[in-house]
């Protein structure tokens, strides 16, 4: 067979199953998350990370006690822990301190989130410190490793860019 008649019976080929993907893909039904989240936009209640993230926490007395750092995840990607940066003066001498999201109250202060616990900042101050440890890049789903004797994948390395003149 010809290259040009062996291509032309695979683009047939091609053509005549697209429609029956098509179809047998439209015939599943929507998973429960999908079709939540063909609204697109934020439900009530909910608060993007990258709004809390940065904010200052209250304590009962109205004092500003620490940033948000960071937000910890448990296994279910529910919100376990926030790391507020806590005894900071000017950037400086603070520490991080976890707290339970539990611990967390939130309050609409003209229209934004203010977020409130009810520690004082002598406590957080006095709080364990929490090391963020190395970062991690986000979004990998590669299962950590079982055995010590895997060898990791080499990587190419990427190359060298030619001396500016």
């Amino acid at each position: 067979m010809s290259k040009t008649t062996m291509t032309a019976v695979l683009a047939a080929m091609l053509a005549l199953s697209m429609p029956v993907y098509a179809q047998t893909m439209n015939k599943e039904p929507a998973a429960p998350a999908a079709r939540s989240a063909a609204t697109h936009q934020l439900q009530p209640g909910q608060i993007r990370a990258s709004e809390m993230i940065g904010s200052s926490v209250y304590d009962t007395q109205n004092r500003d006690i620490g940033k948000i750092k960071d937000v910890v995840l448990d296994r279910q990607g529910k919100v376990d822990l926030v790391v507020l940066d806590v005894g900071a003066f000017l950037g400086m001498g603070g520490k991080y301190v976890a707290v339970p999201m539990r611990d967390l109250k939130t309050a609409t202060d003209n229209g934004k989130v203010r977020w409130m616990t009810d520690m004082t900042k002598e406590q957080l101050q006095q709080a364990q410190a929490f090391n963020l440890g190395p970062t991690t890049s986000a979004g990998t789903s590669m299962p950590p490793s079982s055995s010590s004797t895997t060898t990791p994948p080499r990587s190419t390395p990427a190359p060298s860019a030619p001396p500016r003149q």
